[in-house]
């Protein structure tokens, strides 16, 4: 669809809505806060398909020529190690984590699989690999197909259809939200514009990520420091906190084990998510238990 200059944005795909005009989010117990975690598990391909599309957030070493070892062996670290680190400290602060898992990931690493859902895991739609990204470059079938695959592997991995969908570097056509909704999505994580759910045209619901607080957005496209990152999540949610006491909030933290599970940053990631569950007020919840209580609740 072509850009359509209207009140407040440039697409349909969900009405303008300023926050201080909404009636107060309560959410469970009164909580302040909606804390969810996503802890994202892609599979970086050594050869990507020639006619994918990647936004190129390479992180670490950055993209060399084939075949580039150093690159996604350093993305595998997060699926032979960091994974366990992260989810160990998510366990210990009483935090279940939301799990984007992509196709290949969920094919080529049954294990991981079923040690996600043995942790009482959500595990929603991650698209395919990390290095294929949905884009506008695709036809409606191609991405149709593309969706349709993601949820029929994740489906019969998991025993259960995904939830919710997380696109990989949140990439989407125009088409993508009325395509998840036809493929029986109920929420989507790519839009990044405020700090509560709300409604989507085509049936979703968005479940915004805050992409300032998304680890590899900061840590490897900025190069913003390990400590400085975990000070920036404590302020954010400081912040956040206080608004939450006139109209709730919902903080998601999207997360690569790659790169935050390293033994050098998981206990700032720790000390930063301590933080937040030692305040009152904070509910911590998958990303389905949140969009079904907004669902039912919302003002």
């Amino acid at each position: 669809m072509p850009a359509e200059r209207r009140e407040g944005m440039d697409h349909p795909h969900h009405e303008w809505s300023p926050i201080s005009t909404r009636a107060k989010l309560s959410w469970p117990d009164d909580a302040k806060v909606a804390l969810c975690v996503i802890v994202t598990l892609e599979h970086t391909e050594w050869k990507p398909p020639e006619d994918s599309f990647s936004a190129d957030q390479a992180g670490g070493l950055g993209v060399r020529p084939f075949p580039d070892y150093p690159r996604f062996s350093h993305r595998e670290y997060g699926h032979r190690v960091g994974i366990f680190r992260v989810l160990d400290v998510l366990d210990r602060l009483g935090i279940k984590a939301t799990v984007a898992m992509d196709s290949q990931t969920a094919e080529g690493y049954p294990y991981l699989v079923k040690h996600c859902l043995g942790r009482g895991c959500e595990i929603i739609a991650h698209g395919i690999s990390g290095s294929q990204m949905i884009s506008g470059n695709m036809s409606t079938a191609e991405e149709a197909e593309f969706i349709r695959s993601a949820v029929d592997v994740l489906k019969k991995a998991t025993g259960t259809a995904p939830k919710g969908w997380f696109g990989t570097d949140y990439g989407e056509s125009e088409r993508t939200p009325a395509l998840l909704a036809q493929a029986g999505i109920d929420y989507l994580c790519d839009w990044v514009n405020d700090e509560q759910p709300y409604p989507m045209k085509d049936g979703l619901f968005s479940l915004p990520a805050m992409l300032e607080m998304d680890d590899l957005f900061t840590m490897s496209n900025r190069r913003v420091t390990i400590d400085r990152y975990a000070q920036s999540i404590k302020d954010g949610f400081d912040v956040m906190h206080r608004d939450g006491a006139k109209n709730g909030r919902l903080l998601v933290i999207n997360l690569h084990p790659w790169l935050v599970g390293q033994p050098f940053r998981i206990g700032y990631l720790e000390d930063a998510l301590s933080h937040i569950m030692g305040h009152e007020g904070v509910w911590a919840a998958t990303g389905s238990g949140i969009i079904d209580w907004y669902r039912d609740n919302r003002p």
